[in-house]
């Protein structure tokens, strides 16, 4: 315990001694969580998004013209109910479609209140027993007679799903490179300690201290230096998300009928890989950095 307290004490002399080195240090890592912050967030809500669209994929739905009769769709809804590959065909009228859009939007479904008319149109909801049997349900829906339109939302998942995975690749890409800067430039931070406390050091290991003893203050200065690059990055990325949520939740919701990721969520989450990535950087870096001075 004794060697713990003087390694703690010796690792803020340290940082203290070398100001500019540490904030250097301290800036690397930190531009790199906050870009890693910046991919996190947009990989999330895109997660989301892909998950809504997701949910679409066994399900077929067409949208039916106003003009059309009730004999009509009854027939409609009959004739897809035949089909070996449908599971189950659901109506809904303009006001099911109303309510529906509202429970979607949650708090914000008040804001529909103030149309003049319902602008939704009814619809035929066509589940599937089979995902692979989906476009065999739109071709045969699209024969019919008194739709506007036969929504099925494969095509845009693909897209999202496509788009999503070129994001967390090319996020991959920068962090490890970013991640290896980072290391060294702690690395050279604590060489620069080592090398002026070079004849302490010898000293040290002529009276028999550890390698682990002598470690110990410069294994400190590296984790301190990434526990504070991670509190520094997540407060500044959780307060951006946090502001642009208040911003433009309503505008997502509108555009793209889902919610953005809750900044209470995402934040918890941030933080501790935050923490996890800037005290390894900071631990790795000054392992690196010892290596020359010590036997491992």
């Amino acid at each position: 315990m004794r060697s713990f307290f003087y390694s703690i004490k010796q690792a803020f002399v340290q940082i203290n001694r070398n100001r500019t080195m540490t904030v250097t240090s301290l800036f690397s890592i930190t531009a790199m969580l906050l870009i890693l912050g910046m991919f996190f967030v947009v990989a999330v809500n895109l997660n989301l998004l892909t998950q809504s669209a997701k949910d679409q994929f066994d399900m077929v739905e067409i949208y039916i013209a106003d003009d059309t009769s009730d004999e009509n769709i009854t027939a409609m809804r009959d004739s897809l109910l035949g089909l070996s590959y449908v599971s189950d065909v659901e109506y809904l009228d303009k006001e099911d479609a109303m309510a529906e859009m509202k429970a979607r939007w949650g708090d914000n479904g008040y804001l529909l209140d103030n149309l003049s008319q319902n602008p939704l149109p009814r619809s035929l909801r066509v589940t599937l027993k089979n995902i692979e049997d989906s476009q065999k349900v739109v071709d045969y829906a699209r024969a019919f007679t008194g739709i506007e339109e036969v929504k099925y939302g494969q095509s845009e998942v693909e897209k999202i799903l496509k788009i999503t995975n070129a994001i967390q690749i090319g996020a991959l890409i920068i962090i490890v490179f970013l991640i290896i800067v980072s290391v060294i430039v702690v690395s050279n931070t604590v060489k620069l300690t080592v090398l002026a406390r070079g004849r302490e050091i010898s000293i040290m290991k002529y009276v028999g201290a550890t390698n682990w003893f002598i470690r110990g203050p410069f294994l400190a200065e590296g984790i301190l230096i990434g526990l504070m690059a991670a509190l520094i990055s997540s407060g500044i990325i959780t307060g951006l998300y946090s502001l642009i949520e208040s911003n433009m939740s309503e505008k997502f919701l509108v555009m793209l009928s889902t919610e953005m990721v809750p900044e209470s969520f995402l934040s918890g989450n941030l933080m501790i890989i935050f923490i996890a990535l800037g005290v390894s950087i900071g631990a790795i870096g000054s392992l690196i950095s010892m290596r020359r001075f010590l036997d491992t």
